[in-house]
């Protein structure tokens, strides 16, 4: 790897994706732009041939690419966190083994973004969905330029905010959140990492209108194909877990509960969770 310090780095946490890495790190390298560059992919212990994909790679572009992988597997939390450590960038984007860019100027646009709005934290942009034999599942017909506050987030809006199209300050507040034990106990860390950044620093996401990457549905992704019900309950927990760890005045609390009565009651109602129901209603009041 280059001694000097890079303008961005790509965070790429990676966990048996053998068979869509190479994708990954491809659309990675095909990026122009007038700074430097450098991508970091953590590896958390897989069991397929990720490992010898992403050590190809590393070997091939020796001052682009840094290889680190965990001697067990700890889980996505634990792997961003490992991954992270060795991003030096002013900005890091994200994106995981199994998605990939499709905008060659991608980061070149993000960032000049960045660079010249100061009261944004994070730009995103939308994103299509895919299934593993890259057949198109959505995308958006019309794209428009969208701005997400910490309160939209708090109140669930997060559209096209999908973590491969993040790219973000490289701040020390932001990454106290990985401090927290909380979070450990959190199911979607990308929204959590949202809210906290954007409550943290002030600032606000920025989302492009313009389609610049591929959100992969497969089998083997921690959030896009699990059971309904799992998912619900995941939810669940994550907004349980907002709403006792972040501050919002009584006016978004009040909204909050409205929220939780609209979404999730009854999902908690009719699977006789009535004392969980019962304490979410309480905390809220």
């Amino acid at each position: 790897m280059s001694t000097q310090k890079p303008m961005l780095s790509i965070c790429c946490i990676t966990y048996n994706h053998g068979k869509f890495l190479a994708q990954a790190i491809e659309s990675f390298l095909m990026q122009q732009a007038s700074f430097e560059f450098e991508i970091v992919v953590g590896d958390d212990c897989s069991t397929d041939e990720t490992v010898s994909v992403a050590k190809s790679f590393a070997e091939k572009y020796p001052e682009k690419i840094r290889f680190t992988s965990t001697k067990k597997n700890q889980g996505s939390h634990y792997n961003l966190i490992n991954t992270l450590q060795y991003c030096t960038g002013k900005y890091i984007a994200l994106c995981e083994g199994d998605d990939y860019w499709t905008d060659p100027h991608k980061l070149q646009k993000q960032v000049d973004f960045l660079e010249h709005n100061p009261d944004y934290v994070i730009c995103c942009h939308y994103t299509r969905v895919i299934d593993e034999n890259n057949n198109t599942l959505y995308v958006h017909p019309k794209p428009v330029p969208l701005i997400h506050t910490y309160h939209d987030l708090l109140a669930g809006k997060q559209e096209e905010t999908k973590t491969a199209t993040v790219i973000y300050r490289n701040v020390p507040g932001i990454h106290q959140l990985f401090h927290r034990p909380w979070f450990f106990s959190c199911h979607a860390g990308d929204k959590i990492f949202k809210l906290f950044a954007t409550h943290q620093t002030g600032s606000k996401i920025y989302v492009m209108p313009e389609v610049m990457s591929c959100y992969r549905n497969h089998v083997g992704g921690i959030w896009s194909m699990i059971n309904t019900q799992v998912r619900m309950e995941r939810m669940i927990s994550d907004f349980n877990l907002i709403i006792k760890n972040f501050s919002y005045p009584a006016l978004q609390k009040k909204l909050l509960l409205l929220l939780y009565v609209k979404r999730y009651l009854l999902f908690e109602l009719t699977r006789f969770r009535l004392r969980k129901a019962y304490d979410t209603v309480k905390y809220l009041l």
